[in-house]
């Protein structure tokens, strides 16, 4: 699975961050920077934050997750989140997992630590991510946010499961509803049950309950919850989405006859779940014929909409640093992007890959790094399939053909690659038995090392 994923808990003491973090650097407006020692870190994870310039007083919090394979910079760079945030005034949290679970770099949704609210793992390092943030930049605690795509769109709903007083509001990618999966091994495509269909097959009371007995007495406002799915996503099947509205609805108490449905763009069809006074407490988007590639051109800015965060702030403050960031120019529904290709120096590429493979199946994660000194705008990356394996899906790129020599091109909203910042893209394959990644890459016409 590609991409990263996330939630939070306000019940958490004010953790003496000052005591913990003298050492730490504040974060540089308009720069995505890593922060060590934010706090109890159970999951071992990495913390970046990204600052925009002009901010509120108390700006809101996004937490914004990757998937599997991912990390925060690369969703940093591949996202839209970072842009909305200069254009809006919040700050984005970007976690970095470390759980393996057949992929490497994924949010743990599937221990049982995890699925405890304050048990340990993943969710209280996020929360401990948040509560920094709040004391660092002064951020609104009413105004916390979570968001990610596949691992990440997962562990957004596991977090507004468990932290329904922490987060006002959550978007997921191609997730999967709270507690799909029964442990570690249930997790990797192809052994899950989860992701397989058998163990999604619940009912809404079923998956309503879930999240009830995660925060067990809790009679608080839950948070709003946004829903994206492709209609062809084979890695994270689409009717994962009906699911997900089943728990969420139930956990609202709302019909699941949904209280209007619309085309806010071509190939987005929306549904919207609202309460008796008329308020969107769920809302689930169908985008016809994508695969596992969400977010795409525009989502970032639908969810922020969502959230109430592209209201304008009442007052900002802006920071005298001078430095540009490095957030790649975004595309929306109203906006158009320009892109130059750009041939990369001679070993000026490298690429990472690994490969989880099942029975007849594989999932591949390619990182690609820039190490060159200047961003590269605009590329395509050529690679050899082994014999045997045919691409069934993809996700952060297009892939043509789907067995042979191969080439990936990049989408709208990942088409930089700034100087040695990873860029995650993956695919689904099927095999008839040679389970061996890919060989020999190309750049733009440039050779690649691999490692």
């Amino acid at each position: 699975m590609k991409v990263r994923t996330s939630v939070v808990f306000a019940a958490v003491a004010s953790l003496a961050v000052a005591g913990l973090v003298t050492a730490v650097p504040s974060a540089s407006a308009a720069t995505l920077t890593e922060v060590t020692n934010f706090g109890n870190n159970p999951g071992g994870m990495r913390m970046h934050v990204y600052v925009p310039d002009a901010r509120p007083a108390n700006p809101g919090v996004v937490v914004a997750m990757h998937g599997c394979g991912g990390s925060g910079p690369g969703f940093y760079s591949g996202s839209e989140f970072a842009a909305q945030a200069d254009r809006h005034g919040f700050i984005v949290i970007y976690p970095s997992a470390q759980q393996q679970a057949g992929f490497g770099n994924c949010f743990d949704t599937w221990s049982d630590a995890a699925k405890r609210r304050d048990g340990g793992s993943d969710p209280v390092s996020i929360i401990s991510m948040i509560n920094y943030v709040k004391q660092r930049y002064a951020a609104d605690g009413n105004r916390v946010y979570a968001t990610g795509s596949s691992s990440g769109g997962m562990m957004t709903n596991h977090m507004l499961a468990l932290y329904p007083d922490v987060f006002k509001a959550g978007a997921a990618f191609m997730g999967v509803p709270f507690n799909c999966f029964a442990n570690a091994a249930d997790y990797p495509p192809g052994s899950s049950k989860c992701t397989g269909g058998g163990g999604a097959n619940r009912t809404p009371q079923q998956w309503g309950d879930a999240v009830r007995q995660a925060y067990p007495g809790y009679t608080g406002p839950r948070p709003r919850v946004q829903l994206w799915h492709g209609t062809n996503d084979t890695l994270v099947p689409y009717a994962l989405l009906q699911e997900e509205i089943e728990q969420w609805t139930n956990v609202f108490g709302l019909s699941q006859t949904p209280s209007s449905t619309d085309t806010p763009q071509s190939g987005w069809n929306r549904r919207r779940y609202n309460d008796s006074a008329g308020t969107t407490q769920v809302e689930a988007y169908s985008i016809q014929g994508a695969g596992h590639s969400l977010p795409g051109a525009g989502m970032a800015a639908q969810a922020i909409a969502f959230f109430g965060l592209d209201k304008p702030p009442t007052s900002t403050t802006t920071s005298t640093s001078t430095t540009t960031s490095t957030t790649t120019s975004t595309t929306t529904s109203s906006t158009t992007t320009t892109t130059t290709t750009t041939t990369p120096p001679p070993g000026a590429c490298q690429v990472t890959s690994t490969v989880n493979a099942w029975n007849t199946g594989l999932t591949e994660n390619l990182t690609i790094t820039n190490t060159s000194a200047t961003t590269i705008n605009g590329w395509s990356l050529t690679f050899t399939l082994p014999s045997g394996q045919t691409i069934t899906s993809g996700w952060n790129a297009t892939y043509t053909p789907t067995s042979g020599q191969v080439t990936a091109k990049n989408v709208n909203y990942n088409a930089a690659l700034p100087p040695n910042t990873p860029t995650t893209i993956g695919f689904q394959a099927n095999h008839t038995g040679n389970t061996a990644k890919a060989t020999t890459f190309s750049l733009n016409g440039t050779p690649c090392t691999t490692n």
